[in-house]
């Protein structure tokens, strides 16, 4: 199917239906191509220019719509509507929920009947409707997952705000969107445009907490809850303070964070935020302050974007550099390590390794390069780090079996890896950035961690002793009599599952 311009009207898509699963295991390229035909074309080339794709197809991560689902999950008074397939639902609450989510997540079912007659809009603009209570709600969140974007599902037609409850309408595929953390950009950059856009027709609600006498530097990413306190901190001196940080708890967060001095991107992938306070005139800084090298050249990058006068910049670096020095000296970092995730503050968390000792051979990142990461990659790479951008698990495995590392830091398949190979590792979401990064509490924050799981290498060793007549591979457990291994049931597999693939695509060019 010829892609349709992004100006074709928007009708659901019946081609988005081959295949199993009303579609869901077509497979990248024939969603695509269903979505564009859909109408879906414009959506998809912004998200190919904001968030280029990596090495691999598909996300090897959990599902993107998960970034999108937190952010509305989090924020006050904001109601979040799915409308995908059940099992994508199922899992996308049920991660959410295990995540801390304290609130229900709307769900609009469909069938195969109601996407290919449009019904499922009409439900969709029935549920929004039911919804919008101005007692309750400021926002309504209605996320498009993979088969309602394929089909064309045009959520941009929804009213914009019902009873004066806003509505906020995104497409967010896995083929489209490449990680969770870049689908958080996707809702984040739709609603700062929307606040945008009400700023410019007249005033808006205050602050919750009143309006500061300062100018503000509003935080671009997710980090720890201690991290804004601590960034407040180093700004006092140069007259300035911590504004909200990007993604927001509350709509009237939004305001404020367009009523900035300037903006760090903590977080380097928020393309689309990005653009919304480039737009409102608003300077952007890349990195963060993080270990001694990066909070002195963030501390004179925010000051200068801000036009602090350049006396008040060094005496914020005088306030607090040799804290940081001395925290990094106290606690120092021994052994090789090797390093990955999914989160994008990866080159922040590597360069805190760095400073605090550890002998770093590889940071891979899924999220991709920015020009707000730049500096940290090149910061890495002059100290002999491989940094590799939109890393696969093949490239993170790979780096961790030729440096072999005291310690792995990664996702769960790489931690899995290495356990099995007798190396201690780290998760590195929950483990390494579920801990505050800035200034001397992110100095002294991860050696204790660090040093301890390098210092089990002995009970790996214990266990895999303990383990090894336990066999692997299909002999993996305790048995009577070990099964026996029939390569030639796989071989038959394989061949029925190439018959079966030649045989969709034989019809698919009929």
């Amino acid at each position: 199917m010829p892609s349709a311009p992004a100006t074709a009207p928007d009708v659901p898509n019946p081609e988005a239906l081959k295949g199993d699963g009303l579609g869901c295991h077509s497979g990248r390229d024939a969603m695509l191509e269903a979505a564009a035909g859909a109408g879906k074309a414009g959506t998809l080339q912004q998200y190919a220019a904001d968030y280029p794709q990596g090495p691999h197809d598909q996300p090897q991560s959990m599902c993107p719509a998960f970034g999108s689902l937190r952010v509305g999950l989090r924020m006050r008074r904001t109601q979040t509507i799915l409308s995908g397939s059940a099992c994508c639902v199922y899992g996308l609450t049920f991660t959410s929920h295990f995540y801390g989510a304290r609130r229900s997540v709307g769900y609009v079912p469909f069938n195969s009947e109601t996407l290919v007659t449009g019904k499922l809009f009409e439900d969709i603009r029935e549920s929004v409707h039911a919804q919008a209570d101005p007692e309750k709600l400021d926002a309504i969140v209605v996320i498009n997952l993979c088969v309602p974007t394929a089909s064309g599902v045009p959520l941009q037609l929804l009213p914009k705000e019902i009873n004066g409850v806003r509505v906020i309408g995104i497409d967010v595929p896995g083929f489209g969107v490449p990680t969770h953390a870049e689908a958080k950009d996707v809702l984040a950059g739709a609603m700062l445009k929307f606040a945008r856009a009400e700023v410019a027709a007249g005033p808006v609600q205050a602050p919750r907490a009143g309006r500061t006498d300062k100018p503000t530097i509003t935080l671009l990413g997710e980090i720890f809850p201690a991290d804004p306190m601590i960034i407040g901190m180093m700004l006092e001196p140069m007259g300035l303070a911590a504004g909200p940080v990007v993604p927001t708890r509350e709509w009237r967060e939004l305001y404020s964070a367009l009523d900035c001095a300037a903006v760090a991107a903590l977080h380097p992938f928020y393309t689309a935020s990005i653009r919304e306070f480039e737009a409102a005139g608003r300077p952007v800084v890349g990195s963060a302050p993080v270990g001694h090298d990066g909070t002195e050249a963030w501390l004179q990058a925010v000051g200068q974007a801000a036009g602090v006068a350049q006396e008040r910049i060094d005496a914020a670096k005088n306030r607090i550099l040799p804290a940081i020095r001395g925290a990094l000296s106290k606690t120092p970092i021994t052994g090789r390590i090797t390093m990955s995730g999914y989160e994008g503050s990866e080159l922040l968390v590597a360069r805190l390794l760095v400073e605090s000792g550890a002998d770093l051979r590889y940071v891979g990142s899924a999220c991709p390069r920015t020009a707000w990461n730049d500096a940290d990659r090149q910061w890495l790479e002059a100290r002999g780090v491989h940094v590799q951008f939109r890393a696969s698990l093949e490239q993170d495995i790979a780096a961790m079996r030729e440096f072999k590392p005291d310690l792995a830091i990664g996702t769960t398949p790489v931690v899995q890896a290495a356990k099995q190979s007798r190396t201690p590792s780290l998760y590195f979401t929950n483990l390494i950035s579920a801990r505050p990064l800035m200034g001397p509490a992110g100095a002294g924050s991860l050696a204790t961690v660090i040093n301890t799981a390098i210092a089990n290498k002995a009970r790996f060793d214990t266990m895999q002793d303990f383990f090894e007549d336990v066999g692997t591979g299909h002999a993996s457990g305790v048995w009577e009599g070990v099964p026996q291994d029939r390569p030639e049931f796989r071989e038959h597999t394989r061949r029925q599952v190439i018959k079966l693939m030649k045989k969709r695509k034989a019809e698919e060019m009929i």
